[in-house]
């Protein structure tokens, strides 16, 4: 019974190990055929890695081939260039060469062909070195004297012309200044009266008004026969508008006695201090400027009151202001620094007698005491060419200057007195003898002369343009400059059939 029990679990074991053997292979084999489908999957993995890579660098590598083969072909035709910029070289060397070898050809062709004339001309002359120098120095003097007599005419001309620019500038300026010109419309002012009793009550007892307003104001009260106006007299036009203000409040008033006329003229100075610095501010903001000291500003307000030529002076500055301010953008420069040389380059006609020198120099120097930028002072005081430019600034404002003079309209005049002064300068250049007419264009500053070129050779018509000029200054009152023109023509026509 042991027997068969041992016997059974024996092969109850044997049959467990056999069954545990066939589970436990048919496990390595399942393992095994995983590893193999997994091993398969990344050796394909890996097939198509090593693929793309492949294909990539080829890519790559071809890329790289036709880069370097296009810089080959950029440095075989930079190669040509220089070739052919060498063979270009080369032929310009040669022909140097060549030009310098005809060029020394000649030199010492002409130096043969001297030393052979002076030989044949003391041979035919018998005359030493020095006697053929003179003979020669005569011939060209005789040559060249026609040469050199319209060369000095030139010259005279010039500097004459020069000269009396230059006079006419400083005489235009040293009146401004003082603002002495003797014009009822410039240096007086009317002013209506409310009745004609009012002139006695001006006057005063014993001509006490008047003599206080005259004294206060600094003015001249001209009263004469006009009915119900009085005439304000004085060089100065500040003070001729302090005055007008003053004697346009008494009359409002009604009350004319010496103390009632000084606090009148008190009021008048502020209310005029207050409409000159309302003038002044008024210009710095048409042209965007600050940073300007207050007594520059009263001076600029005081440029109001004066003319040059009929042109207000302020108005005539801001216009220059912002012509250097337009050319310095073009240019390139500041237009800040042009826009203040331009408005600040006459302000030295609104100072008195008591600051020497020209208006110029004068403005210049009050506006350095006033911190303003070097630039700004030197194109102030060389706008006249007094002093030297230091700055392109100062060339600006001298352009601008005259742009703002000569403009159509700038500097009007009566259309009476224009009609008369062309008129007179046609007639000044018409009583020439020789000339054929005469016409004066750009309302009267040119005059173009038209000669008879049978009878007026070219020294004669030079001789013409000066004595119009002469003529013209001595008789003649104009402002600027005037132009003369003597054209000499001649003109051969034929006509082939």
């Amino acid at each position: 019974m042991y027997l068969h029990l041992i016997t059974g679990i024996l092969i109850g074991l044997v049959v467990g190990i056999a069954g545990l053997f066939v589970v436990i292979r048919r496990r390595f084999r399942v393992q095994y055929e995983n590893q193999r489908q997994h091993l398969g999957v990344e050796s394909r993995e890996a097939r198509l890695a090593l693929r793309e890579e492949k294909a990539e660098l080829e890519f790559k590598l071809k890329n790289q081939t036709a880069d370097l083969h296009s810089a080959q072909c950029d440095q075989a035709r930079q190669a040509e260039r220089i070739q052919a910029d060498v063979s270009q070289m080369e032929l310009k060397s040669k022909d140097i060469a060549r030009q310098q070898r005809v060029l020394e050809d000649a030199e010492h062709e002409a130096a043969e062909s001297q030393r052979l004339y002076r030989f044949k001309l003391h041979q035919l002359t018998q005359l030493d070195a020095a006697q053929a120098r003179d003979l020669l120095m005569k011939a060209a003097e005789n040559e060249c004297a026609q040469e050199i007599r319209e060369f000095r005419h030139a010259q005279l001309e010039r500097t004459e012309l020069e000269i009396a620019d230059e006079a006419k500038r400083v005489l235009l300026a040293a009146m401004q200044r003082i603002s002495s010109q003797p014009m009822n419309d410039a240096t007086a002012t009317i002013v209506s009266l409310p009745s004609e009793e009012m002139k006695g009550r001006i006057i005063g007892r014993e001509g006490r008004n008047i003599r206080t307003f005259e004294h206060a104001t600094g003015t001249t009260l001209m009263i004469d026969e006009t009915p119900d106006s009085v005439l304000i007299s004085c060089f100065d036009p500040v003070r001729r508008e302090i005055a007008r203000i003053a004697l346009e409040a008494l009359l409002r008033d009604g009350r004319i006695h010496p103390a009632s006329i000084e606090e009148g003229v008190i009021v008048a100075e502020a209310e005029m201090h207050a409409n000159v610095i309302d003038l002044g501010e008024a210009a710095l903001r048409k042209l965007r400027l600050s940073d300007v000291h207050p007594d520059v500003v009263v001076l600029l307000g005081k440029l109001h009151y004066r003319l040059s030529n009929n042109q207000n002076t302020l108005a005539h500055s801001v216009e220059v202001g912002n012509l250097c301010a337009l050319m310095a953008s073009e240019l390139g420069l500041d237009p800040l620094i042009a826009k203040r040389a331009g408005l600040f380059h006459d302000i030295g006609k609104a100072l008195d007698e008591e600051y020497q020198g020209s208006h110029a120099k004068a403005g210049a120097e009050l506006i350095k005491q006033h911190g303003e930028d070097p630039r700004v002072v030197n194109a102030t005081a060389a706008h006249h060419k007094e002093v030297p430019a230091e700055s392109p600034y100062a060339g600006i404002v001298m352009v601008a200057d005259s742009l703002s003079a000569v403009r159509p309209g700038a500097r009007t005049s009566s259309i009476d007195g224009f009609i008369q002064r062309v008129r007179s300068i046609e007639n000044i250049a018409q009583g020439q003898r020789g000339v054929m007419d005469a016409y004066a264009i750009q309302a009267g500053r040119e005059i173009r002369v038209i000669v008879e070129p049978e009878s007026v050779d070219d020294e004669a018509a030079r001789q013409i343009a000066r004595r119009i000029r002469s003529e013209i200054e001595s008789e003649l009152n104009y402002p600027g400059s005037i132009e003369i023109t003597v054209i000499r023509e001649q003109r051969f026509c034929e006509t082939a059939v």
